[in-house]
């Protein structure tokens, strides 16, 4: 007779839920399941700042772009006001040495530019050409009310239109700008005449007629 070993056949105590003690498929966290959430979450975050980002860059660009153009605004404004100085300077300096130009003119109109005189006046005459200043006013030329001023008046057969037909004093100039206008005498058309081109084209018109055979 086979003594029986205690407890051999008793099955050893099993803690209860010894099914969880199966394999199970893994499955997915919280912490797992939400990653792709955060990630998506984060990307919209990134992409916003960077559209802010890109909105001051735009902005500061255009600033910039802006200041740009006031400073070179500012540069040609600065640079078209000294060189209206500098012409009204170089201006008022010529204005005064306008009655020595004219006593030269004078002298040589009378024969009395010689010697060393006439050394000296072709010196000013050529310093006040290199700082730009010029003459006009001449005979015969129409006259212009904006650089001639009329100081005689008179009537003439033999002009068509308001004409010059004397300078008592040259006019001067410098670039565009006048300093003085020349002094003149004007001669108008004689009243109720008619111009010597129409009376030409008339004379012309009764000679033609006057040969032609009826």
């Amino acid at each position: 007779m086979t003594e029986e070993t205690p407890g051999f056949d008793e099955k050893p105590d099993v803690p209860s839920g010894s099914d969880d003690a199966e394999p199970k498929a893994d499955t997915p966290s919280e912490e797992e399941a939400s990653a792709p959430a955060g990630d998506e979450q984060r990307t919209v975050a990134l992409t916003a700042e960077l559209d802010q980002v890109r909105t001051a860059l735009s902005e500061r660009t255009a600033d910039l772009q802006r200041l740009q153009a006031e400073y070179q605004n500012y540069r040609r404004r600065v640079e078209r006001d000294r060189v209206t100085v500098k012409e009204v300077a170089v201006a008022n300096l010529l204005s005064e040495l306008l009655p020595v130009l004219d006593d030269v003119g004078r002298a040589r109109e009378h024969g009395e530019l010689v010697g060393g005189f006439k050394s000296v006046a072709e010196s000013l005459e050529t310093v006040v050409a290199k700082l730009g200043l010029q003459q006009f006013g001449k005979e015969g030329e129409p006259f212009d009310p904006t650089i001639h001023e009329a100081l005689m008046h008179s009537y003439a057969p033999d002009v068509t239109e308001t004409t010059c037909v004397a300078i008592l004093q040259p006019g001067y100039r410098i670039g565009e700008r006048t300093i003085r206008p020349a002094r003149v005498a004007v001669a108008e058309p004689q009243p109720g005449a008619a111009p010597a081109a129409a009376k030409e084209e008339k004379k012309d018109d009764e000679e033609s007629g006057g040969t032609e055979e009826v």
